[in-house]
């Protein structure tokens, strides 16, 4: 589906397709890097840097305290909490149960990216504060941000939990491994100039 058969079908805002000499597409910043983000885990290591810098710039002169696994784990929990709720869970049931939904869907990315489920991080890690994804590194919490919109994804296409664990872990594996051996995100760590 082309973008504007997408903005027409959905009526779309935030978007615009342009004919001609001087046509194209243009978004709206936020969409266009969100789009950049998915096109390249590159550009989204460097967009988290680039944030946490200006957040820690803010946080030193305002004396606040803010936490970027926090930040960054809230990026796409949204789609994926709405896809579950729409997808997943049926009308009838309690708030209560519907909560276990949503813990069991939050612990199939864990399984796909980590290995564990988080009661399973818990036991093995009883002299440490917090919870998997607070000791998550930079790369695995974009690629855990990623896997939410994956996942979100294959809800709504109706895949079962098994098949969608097997996806989720192939992409995974398949992110960590780029991530982890680019230059351009070792050079960003290491924090040397261009």
């Amino acid at each position: 589906m082309s973008v504007g058969q997408w903005i027409a079908r959905t009526s779309a805002i935030g978007m615009l397709v342009k004919a001609g000499r001087y046509g194209g597409t243009y978004a709206h910043k936020d969409i266009a890097f969100h789009f950049a983000m998915w096109l390249s885990p590159e550009f989204q290591i460097y967009l988290v840097n680039e944030f946490q810098r200006l957040k820690n710039e803010e946080n030193n002169r305002l004396k606040l305290d803010w936490n970027l696994q926090r930040t960054l784990a809230k990026v796409n929990y949204q789609i994926h909490t709405d896809a579950i709720k729409d997808n997943l869970i049926p009308k009838e049931i309690t708030n209560l149960q519907a909560g276990f939904v949503y813990a069991n869907e939050a612990d199939l990315l864990n399984v796909a990216l980590f290995g564990v489920t988080a009661k399973e991080w818990r036991q093995n890690n009883t002299d440490k504060q917090g919870n998997i994804r607070d000791f998550a590194t930079l790369e695995q919490l974009v690629v855990l941000s990623n896997l939410e919109s994956i996942n979100a994804l294959l809800i709504t296409q109706g895949l079962s939990q098994s098949e969608r664990l097997k996806q989720l872990n192939k992409v995974a594996i398949t992110q960590m491994k780029s991530l982890l051996e680019s230059a351009a995100i070792k050079k960003m760590n290491r924090n040397e100039p261009d």
